[in-house]
């Protein structure tokens, strides 16, 4: 039985989320919910697999070899009844980095490359910063749930000149389990104008119950065949700062293609750790795993109860996966700028504000629920006592 209501002093660790408030301009000591990243330990099994591998004290140039593949093939099986190929796995140290090839590989500078706000906001920086040309197509709010406009959607790609479109499944931060038949549209429309997508798959492993995330790539050999597949270890097992991520890509052509851009900055080899910590993480991380989703589970019951008795002007959107939790802070009558605010100064707490998730996302809050309940009922008591006029 984990104990995941124990605390971890994160803090003199060069922890990202703790330990950087003053560099980035918040109170030092404010209470951080904005990194997507885990105040729990990662499973046991990962643990002594590094101390073991760390005992052996080299540390030199490391590859993967067939067992690797395999154990994710049997994970991706299992928990996603996706069949995968050895052959189609390419390792990066992170998503965001896989995305970022992917946009430099498949487009020209200049070119579309579509997302749809409000959405993980590294998407829109990273099109950005490769000289693409950014096309949104704004997700629809329907009380309280979000979707897609498939109309606008074709026609952001036909008039935006769009050549590869970047899907967040499960969707962060809106919390949205896309279903097989809205992903089967959202195929339809790329297949027919000869769009490649790049499917962010990191929330896999978070879904709540009654829901079910389906791979994209998983619809079928024709979509496989226009799609860059994205995970990682580090949301599920939160391991994101050994970077490593698994970036699957089935055809032939395009998998050359991104690895020739892979060649190009230079990266070769995974860390050595963090190819350890991965077979530990899929191999033996399971049950952990199992329950970490009940702990998470409860954390949401007791947040959306918090929110109905001592906050109600804030409309919880109800996350059908990921860890991190969608608040409409609209109701509370401050316009975002007296909103974040209050949250810092008076607060004391740090949520990623809606505003740079882009289109859609003002007046939005997001928070990490992924700690244990001691620090979140904290961090919601400030939220609280922030927004109460």
């Amino acid at each position: 039985m984990v104990d995941f209501d124990r605390l971890t002093d994160r803090r003199g660790t060069d922890c990202l989320k703790y330990d950087f408030a003053a560099e980035r301009g918040y109170p030092a000591e404010v209470l951080p919910f904005w990194v997507a990243d885990m105040d729990f330990p990662a499973p046991e099994p990962v643990v002594k697999a590094l101390e073991q591998r760390a005992r052996h004290g080299i540390f030199g140039y490391t590859d993967i070899k067939e067992d690797y593949r395999e154990i994710l093939a049997r994970w991706f099986q299992r928990r996603h009844g996706w069949q995968i190929e050895g052959e189609w796995l390419s390792i990066t140290p992170g998503v965001v980095f896989g995305i970022c090839t992917a946009i430099r590989a498949f487009t020209q500078p200049g070119e579309g490359v579509l997302i749809c706000p409000p959405v993980y906001y590294p998407f829109a920086a990273s099109i950005k910063a490769n000289g693409r040309k950014l096309v949104e197509s704004p997700l629809v709010e329907k009380d309280g749930r979000y979707e897609v406009d498939f109309q606008d959607f074709e026609r952001k790609i036909v008039e935006g000149g769009v050549k590869l479109f970047v899907l967040c499944s499960p969707h962060n931060p809106v919390g949205r389990v896309w279903s097989r038949q809205e992903l089967e549209q959202v195929a339809a429309i790329c297949q027919k104008h000869q769009v490649l997508v790049v499917a962010d798959e990191i929330h896999q492993d978070f879904v709540r119950p009654g829901h079910k995330h389906t791979v994209f790539a998983s619809l079928g050999a024709e979509v496989a065949d226009f799609t860059i597949t994205c995970t990682s270890p580090s949301k599920t097992f939160n391991l994101a700062g050994l970077q490593i991520s698994h970036i699957f890509i089935s055809n032939e052509s395009l998998r050359r293609r991104f690895r020739h851009e892979l060649e190009a900055v230079g990266y070769g080899e995974p860390n050595a750790m963090a190819e350890v910590a991965a077979k530990a993480a899929y191999s033996q991380g399971e049950p952990w795993l199992t329950e970490l989703l009940a702990y998470l589970e409860e954390n949401l019951r007791r947040t959306r109860a918090f929110l109905a008795e001592q906050l109600p002007q804030v409309q919880l959107i109800e996350p059908e996966g990921t860890y991190l939790l969608w608040l409409d802070c609209r109701g509370t009558g401050f316009s975002p700028e007296e909103q974040e605010k209050a949250i810092v100064q008076r607060g004391r707490i740090w949520l990623d504000e809606g505003r740079i998730f882009g289109a859609g996302g003002e007046g939005f809050q997001r928070i990490n629920m992924a700690c244990p309940w001691a620090i979140l009922e904290e961090g919601l008591k400030r939220l609280a006592f922030a927004l109460k006029k």
